[in-house]
């Protein structure tokens, strides 16, 4: 069938109609109809090739929500009419020891929807079944994208630091990721302090359910910790004061990255090897995780916050994305 999109037909260029042939399915494939889709900054990326491995023409959106209505052969766990999500990942070679392991975000073969296939600003979308996952009745549609791949990034990244219930949970910047990471923190029974930038921002992470926030004006290290943290989660795209915060750090504390900074990391060893802290970073989660994640946002009502716009506005909608003018996710009503 012919599927309608939006692309970008060469680096940087705005967003314009484009259809396909979506081919046939193949024995796992299944086909969804498009009912909303978020915007990520990784979209804005890849459109302008910022990573270097775009290719043209270049159809954006990895936070799919849809309804099934045509399965492969092989596909037993969807049915037609069901509801499901896509996030970042459309496959994996899934027999590697990272599969097999269901890391299937760490395999060596994997890709990205919008990296090798077409995304989600499209009528229609066609994928490996095995990577379209059930959403939940208590999620709306709306909201149900960007914890697709905001919302699986700080919780993978916050689980596989370590966190469980009872801790002492950092979260740096209370933007698109943040904002869900705090939620995620403090809905699980954990204690979160916050460092954001402003009082206003401080007093919206309250509301959220951070028990404590550290203001931190742009460019200033924190001030010296009153509470030491089990995990600090950063979540801007900056370069920060990064031993400052590894001093907020308990023995045996985390520093997770999940936003990307721009430049290389300086730490010193010694605050490390003293108190046996350690630092690491995270890539979404594998098909286990994004299902813990959903039936976990669905139980305690975790949401992102969001902006809607009609798919004829993509544009406009990017540029407010890009802008850094949307609070705190943008999503796109498709049908």
């Amino acid at each position: 069938m012919k599927i309608n999109a939006l692309a970008s037909y060469q680096t940087g260029e705005p967003l314009k109609d484009y259809s396909f042939d979506s081919g046939e399915l193949q024995d796992y494939d299944c086909l969804i109809k498009v009912l909303a889709c978020g915007i990520c900054h990784s979209d804005i990326h890849m459109i302008d090739n910022d990573w270097g491995n775009s290719r043209y023409p270049l159809v954006p959106g990895h936070e799919v929500i849809g309804e099934v209505v045509e399965l492969g052969s092989q596909v037993r766990h969807l049915k037609i009419g069901d509801r499901v999500g896509v996030g970042w990942q459309m496959s994996s070679c899934l027999q590697c020891p990272d599969c097999l392991k269901g890391n299937e975000n760490l395999c060596d073969q994997n890709q990205g929807l919008i990296v090798s296939g077409y995304g989600g600003f499209a009528d229609y979308l066609k994928v490996d079944s095995r990577f379209a996952f059930h959403i939940p009745e208590g999620i709306e549609t709306e909201a149900a994208g960007p914890l697709l791949c905001g919302g699986i990034t700080v919780y993978a990244g916050l689980r596989y630091a370590g966190m469980s219930s009872g801790q002492e949970i950092g979260v740096i910047g209370i933007g698109g990721l943040g904002h869900l990471a705090v939620q995620f923190a403090s809905k699980l029974g954990n204690s979160v302090t916050v460092f954001t930038t402003s009082q206003d921002k401080a007093e919206f992470a309250h509301q959220l359910g951070a028990n404590h926030v550290v203001v931190v004006p742009p460019g200033e290290s924190p001030p010296p910790p009153t509470r030491l943290l089990d995990i600090i989660i950063s979540t801007v795209p900056q370069s920060l004061n990064w031993s400052a915060y590894i001093e907020y750090l308990n023995s045996d504390g985390t520093l997770t990255l999940v936003g990307v900074p721009d430049a290389p990391l300086t730490i010193p060893l010694f605050p490390l090897l003293m108190k046996r802290r350690r630092v690491m970073s995270s890539p979404i989660g594998g098909r286990g995780m994004i299902v813990e994640m959903l039936s976990v946002a669905d139980r305690f009502g975790i949401k992102p916050i969001i902006e809607t716009f009609p798919l004829q506005q993509v544009n406009e909608a990017m540029q407010k994305v890009h802008d850094n003018k949307v609070r705190y996710r943008a999503v796109l009503k498709v049908s």
